[in-house]
């Protein structure tokens, strides 16, 4: 542990010791939920965002505000279980699911793994060629290179990595900001928030929204980021570390939830009514932005793209390494995963295939992975044999089995009609 570190630690410990709450004392326990936001801001958010606000204007906006409530609601289950139990979903699994049923689940967790890498991956490389004009390929290798770097800082401990995921989240913030401004979305805009469908095709592009809200990754990932962070050695220490964790989480998926209420609402003042990108292709929505909004409004767009996919991306690589450690109990050096899960986008790119239709496939793979995560989650949080006087109350239980069936249900119905069109 590095002497900066040390500090935060010993800082946190005084924190959590003092029965007084302050709002500076949380400064040493932010971070994981930072991390796990990344993941509600990655390229598959931007196509669906993009294609929901060029389609139906501002109609959607009630959607992502759902989800991201939803999302809050999830993420702080995963977190508390690692805070309480002192260890995260994947290895509770092992330790209560049998050998083949954990098997089971470490291989649809690697592959989730390898789909999310691959959404990323693409949308940095893509991000990289827009910018630049660089092939894509030299974009790819460019962003593995970075991402490289970023996992490196590890070697200088949490702190460094958890604080380069948190600037690029402001970094994406910025970029929406403007990108907000200079689409002059429309006032009526707030009208958006009043819940309704006009047809079934606005149903499909919400159900797309909230297909891709709960990313399976991440709920392994948030478990093991609380873990062993910051130790509670009293019930105290640990209510108010519970206390900390709750507001963090809120926070940190709240800017997520700006993030993409502006990336909706901009896509919308940008390009509803007015012939432009209904289909969610990045490419065409920075090409369209040019003429439109100006060369700012675009770079700022292939901006905050960048930002995206290279901080989900490594965000997606440190959640293989806590799936493959907590359901088989094997690591690997995190330099050879990251260069398996980045073999699926170059061939992909070799191949010529269009980037966005993989972004589609990788969030079809993803809905798999769903009732895996989710439903594991659900149980241990409720069960007072593993979480003590920390389990769930029943009102609460009852909310996570609605949410959880309401995702899970239209996970698919989502995936039904991206693989069998018209079928339903």
């Amino acid at each position: 542990m590095s002497p900066r570190e040390d500090k935060f630690q010993i800082r946190a410990a005084q924190a959590l010791d003092d029965p007084r709450f302050r709002w500076k004392q949380l400064l040493p326990f932010l971070g994981p939920a930072f991390l796990a936001s990344v993941a509600y801001m990655d390229p598959g958010n931007f196509a669906t965002n993009i294609s929901g606000g060029a389609q139906y204007g501002y109609s959607l906006l009630w959607v992502i505000l759902a989800a991201n409530l939803a999302a809050m609601f999830i993420q702080y289950l995963s977190a508390k279980l690692g805070v309480v139990t002192g260890k995260n979903l994947p290895e509770l699994i092992r330790e209560r699911f049998s050998k083949p049923a954990t098997y089971l689940f470490w291989v649809q967790g690697e592959l989730i793994a390898m789909a999310t890498d691959l959404a990323e991956f693409l949308g940095a490389a893509l991000a990289l060629h827009l910018l630049t004009g660089i092939p894509l390929l030299w974009g790819a290798v460019l962003a593995g290179v970075i991402s490289f770097l970023l996992l490196g800082l590890q070697n200088w401990g949490f702190r460094p990595l958890e604080a380069a995921i948190t600037a690029f989240v402001g970094v994406i913030a910025v970029c929406y900001v403007i990108e907000f401004f200079l689409a002059r979305p429309d006032p009526s805009l707030w009208m958006g928030f009043i819940p309704g469908f006009k047809d079934a095709g606005m149903l499909y592009v919400a159900v797309g929204i909230l297909g891709a809200t709960v990313m399976p990754h991440v709920i392994y990932l948030h478990s093991a980021l609380t873990q062993h962070r910051i130790p509670t050695t009293t019930p105290q220490a640990k209510r108010k570390m519970l206390l900390f964790t709750k507001i963090e989480v809120v926070f940190a998926l709240g800017v997520a939830g700006l993030i993409n209420l502006a990336m909706l609402a901009a896509a919308a003042g940008a390009f509803y009514g007015k012939g432009g990108n209904d289909s969610g292709d990045l490419t065409v929505a920075y090409q369209t932005l040019v003429p439109l909004l100006g060369p700012l409004a675009a770079s700022a767009f292939a901006v905050a793209l960048l930002s995206s996919g290279l901080s989900s991306s490594t965000v997606g690589t440190l959640s293989g390494q806590v799936i493959m450690q907590g359901f088989v109990n094997f690591r690997i050096p995190i330099w050879v995963r990251r260069t398996v899960t980045m073999a699926p986008a170059f061939v992909v790119i070799l191949l010529g295939a269009d980037p966005t239709q993989a972004l589609v496939l990788s969030q079809v793979i993803l809905s798999f992975g769903i009732p895996f995560a989710l439903i594991p989650l659900l149980s241990f949080a409720g069960n007072p044999q593993i979480m003590g006087e920390h389990a769930n109350s029943v009102p609460v239980r009852v909310v996570g089995g609605a949410v959880t069936t309401v995702i899970i249900a239209l996970n698919l119905w989502l995936l039904v009609q991206l693989l069998f069109p018209g079928a339903t």
